[in-house]
C-alpha cells in the first residue's frame, strides 16, 4: 500500500512503463532477446513493488527487505543480458559452462517464479514445477538452463513476445477507454434497452458486459466495471445475492472472448495459428453472441420463474439521451477498421485507437464546457490520463507474468520432447479411433489447465495437445 510521495513515485513509474510499451512496439529496432529481457526485467521490478508476499502482513508504505532482494537480484539478470545479448547469442549453448550465468539464470527463473505466486496464483506454479522437474530428470542441466533462460524457446518464447508486442497496448487502450466513459455509456445504453423487461438488472448486466467486454477483454476489469452497478440493482431487484453474483460472474467471463477486443489469448493464438488477428475476432463473433445468449435466456427464465419484474421506465435512461454521446465509439471503430483491413500492423492501430481516445476525451471536455454540463466525471483530466497509463502497467503485470510461465512450460515441453511421448500414448491408448482420442485429449485438458489463467491455459494446452489432435486426422 503506498501513500503520498512513495505512492506518487509508483504511479509515475508505471505510467513510464506504459508509456515505453507504446514507444518499444511501435519504434524500438532493438533484437527480440534485447527487448524482451529488458520488458521481463522492468515487469519483475513493478510487480515487486506492487504485490506483496502476502495480504495479511501489509502497511502502508512499507517493503520488507527481502521483496527489496528479491526484485534487485531478478531483476539484474534480464538487464544484464539485455546489454549483453550479442555475446550471449555468440556463445550459444557454452554460456551455460560459466557458473555464473547458471546462477543468474536460476535466481532470475525463480523470482519470476515467486511473483507468479503473488499475483497469478499457485495452479499454475505446480503445472511448471512438476514440469521443471520432469525436465531435470530427463535432461541434462545446462542444456534446460540455456533452453529455458537465454534463448526464445523458453521465458522468451511467443508467449511473452506477444505479450511485449500486442497486449500490453492493447490493456493501455481499455484503459483509456474506460477513463474517457465508455464503459458508463455502454451501462447506460444496457439499462434502456432491457433496464425494463422482467429481471431487467440481470438482463443489463449480460448486456453490459458484453459491450464493456469489447473494450476491455479482461474478465476481472468487466465485473470491477460492471458488477459495482448490476449486482446491487438485481439484489433490490429480487434475486438472491448469489445468483446475483453469479450472473456477474459468468457474463464477465465472456469479456474475454467478445471482439475486438479480446483476451491475451486471442493474440497468442493469432501469432500460433500465423493468421492475422482481424480473422480470430472474426470467427469469435458466432461464438461469443451465443455465450451471452445462453446466459441471457437463463436469466429470463428464473425472472419468469421468480415473478420478478424491471426497474420502472421514469428511472431508467433514456435511448435519445445517449445518442449524443455515441462519438465515444469513435475510437473502437477505427481500432475495428484498422484491424479488419489489415493495412497496419496491430501494435500500430492500438497506438492510433489510443490516440484517438485522447482526443474524444478532450472533445468530451469541450462539449461539458459547453453545454455547462454539471456532471463532469467522463472528463479527461491530467489526473485520469496518468491514471490510464498506472492502470495498463499494473494489469500488464498479471498478464506478463503469465505468459512468462505460460513460457516456461512451452520451454520444458521443448526440451524434454514431452509432446511427442503424449502424442504416442494417446495414439496407442485409443488404438486410432477419433472419438476415445478426443476424449484423452479433453481429460489432459482439464488436468494441465486446473486453475491455470487463459493465456497460460492456452499456451500449454497449444503446446501438448493439438499437437495430439493434429495426429489423430482432427483438421488444423
Amino acid at each position: 500500500i503506498w501513500e503520498g510521495i512513495p505512492a506518487k513515485i509508483n504511479r509515475y513509474l508505471c505510467a513510464a512503463f506504459s508509456v515505453y510499451c507504446i514507444w518499444s512496439t511501435l519504434f524500438s529496432t532493438m533484437m527480440p532477446e534485447e527487448k524482451l529481457n529488458l520488458f521481463l526485467g522492468l515487469i519483475l521490478i513493478l510487480g515487486y513493488l506492487n504485490y506483496p508476499i502476502s495480504k495479511k502482513n501489509v502497511r502502508p508504505n512499507y517493503i520488507p527487505w527481502y521483496d527489496i532482494v528479491l526484485l534487485i537480484i531478478g531483476a539484474i539478470p534480464f538487464f544484464y543480458c539485455a546489454i549483453n545479448a550479442h555475446s550471449i547469442i555468440k556463445l550459444a549453448a557454452r554460456v551455460t559452462r560459466d557458473p555464473r550465468m547458471v546462477v543468474m539464470a536460476v535466481v532470475a527463473i525463480l523470482s519470476y517464479m515467486e511473483l507468479c505466486r503473488r499475483c497469478v496464483g499457485v495452479p499454475i506454479l505446480c503445472v511448471v514445477g512438476v514440469l521443471l522437474v520432469y525436465a531435470f530428470a530427463n535432461v541434462r542441466f545446462g542444456k534446460v538452463i540455456y533452453d529455458l533462460f537465454f534463448t526464445t524457446t523458453g521465458i522468451m518464447s511467443t508467449p511473452i513476445n506477444v505479450c511485449a508486442k500486442y497486449i500490453v497496448v492493447f490493456i493501455i487502450f481499455g484503459a483509456f477507454l474506460e477513463r474517457t466513459g465508455i464503459s458508463g455509456f455502454f451501462i447506460s445504453l444496457a439499462n434502456s434497452i432491457a433496464g425494463a423487461s422482467s429481471g431487467g438488472p440481470a438482463k443489463v448486466a449480460v448486456i453490459s458486459s458484453a459491450l464493456c467486454g469489447m473494450v476491455s477483454g479482461s474478465s476481472v476489469g468487466n465485473t470491477v466495471t460492471t458488477g459495482s452497478v448490476t449486482i446491487p440493482m438485481m439484489k433490490k431487484t429480487g434475486f438472491k445475492p448469489e445468483f446475483a453474483g453469479a450472473v456477474e460472474a459468468a457474463a464477465s467471463t465472456g469479456g474475454q472472448i467478445m471482439p475486438p477486443i479480446m483476451g491475451a489469448a486471442a493474440f497468442l493464438m493469432a501469432e500460433y495459428m500465423g493468421i492475422p488477428y482481424g480473422q480470430v475476432a472474426l470467427k469469435a463473433i458466432l461464438p461469443a453472441v451465443l455465450y451471452f445468449a445462453g446466459i441471457y435466456i437463463a436469466v429470463h427464465l428464473e425472472a419468469k420463474k421468480l415473478g420478478l419484474k424491471g426497474i420502472p421506465r421514469d428511472e431508467l435512461p433514456k435511448l435519445r439521451s445517449l445518442l449524443p454521446k455515441i462519438y465515444l465509439l469513435l475510437p473502437l471503430v477505427i481500432l475495428v477498421y484498422l484491424v479488419a483491413t489489415n493495412k497496419r500492423t496491430m501494435q500500430f492501430s492500438a497506438a492510433v485507437a489510443i490516440g484517438v481516445t485522447i482526443l474524444v476525451g478532450l472533445f468530451n471536455n469541450v462539449i461539458t464546457s459547453v453545454t455547462k454540463s454539471e456532471d463532469k466525471s467522463d472528463n479527461l483530466t491530467l489526473a485520469r490520463f496518468f491514471d490510464a497509463l498506472e492502470a495498463g502497467a499494473k494489469s500488464a503485470i498479471t498478464v506478463s507474468v503469465a505468459c512468462a510461465m505460460a513460457g516456461l512450460v512451452a520451454g520444458c515441453v521443448t526440451s524434454t520432447g514431452l509432446a511427442s511421448k503424449l502424442i504416442t500414448a494417446v495414439v496407442t491408448i485409443s488404438g486410432g479411433r477419433v472419438m476415445i482420442a478426443l476424449l484423452l485429449t479433453m481429460l489432459c485438458c482439464i488436468v494441465l489447465g486446473m486453475g491455470v489463467p487463459t493465456t497460460a491455459n492456452y499456451c500449454i494446452m497449444a503446446s501438448t495437445c493439438a499437437p495430439i489432435l493434429i495426429t489423430i486426422g482432427v483438421p488444423q
